[in-house]
């Protein structure tokens, strides 16, 4: 697919774009073709969770030790960093993400609402996108054509997603709400909001 060129906008200066929404929405695909089409920078996130068979450190995430990712907490060393489902922890280092922008480029994160917040404080001039799913209706399918949980875990994460969208409106973090009920309409409507930050 063709790349959409940044070079009729202003690039003295970096975007950091923050994308956020429930999983079974899209976000992530989003976020990888803005990147290809717009060749941005997507941000690795570092995790104390286990290394999969098929993830590769530095490429997935970055994996560290509980000690090695609580030493970048106490150094002020991520943008952001929560604790999932009270086990793992998952942050954004800081340095990568403020290399590229000061570098002028385009930063793609894909983070949920409360590391968006913490993210909003740190980076007032990121723009935040929230994708939303066309319905619920939609999103529970969605969620079951992956065939990944059972039901009561389909519920479990149809609630967390409800959840995580009236936090989202109720936050006044986001700077634009994208409804994915098309993709490629979607990631256009991505990318205008994207040169309009840009030019203004």
């Amino acid at each position: 697919m063709a790349e959409t060129p940044l070079s009729n906008t202003t690039r003295s200066s970096g975007l950091l774009l923050v994308f956020s929404g429930p999983s079974g929405v899209g976000k992530t695909s989003i976020a990888h073709e803005i990147m290809q089409r717009l060749n941005g920078h997507f941000s690795i996130s570092a995790t104390t969770r286990s290394r999969g068979k098929e993830e590769i450190d530095g490429r997935d995430y970055r994996f560290l030790s509980h000690e090695d990712f609580q030493l970048m907490i106490d150094n002020d060393a991520f943008l952001e960093y929560a604790e999932v489902f009270g086990r793992d922890l998952y942050g954004t280092p800081r340095d990568e993400v403020e290399t590229h922008l000061e570098n002028g480029d385009l930063v793609i994160l894909d983070i949920d609402v409360q590391g968006a917040l913490q993210v909003r404080t740190h980076q007032p001039d990121a723009l935040m996108i929230f994708i939303l799913p066309p319905s619920e209706q939609e999103l529970v399918r969605r969620l079951t054509s992956r065939g990944r949980d059972d039901e009561d875990a389909m519920k479990a994460r149809l609630a967390a997603a409800m959840k995580e969208i009236e936090l989202a409106h109720s936050s006044g973090a986001y700077d634009a709400f994208v409804v994915n009920k098309n993709f490629d309409s979607a990631v256009q409507e991505t990318i205008d909001l994207i040169i309009a930050r840009k030019c203004s």
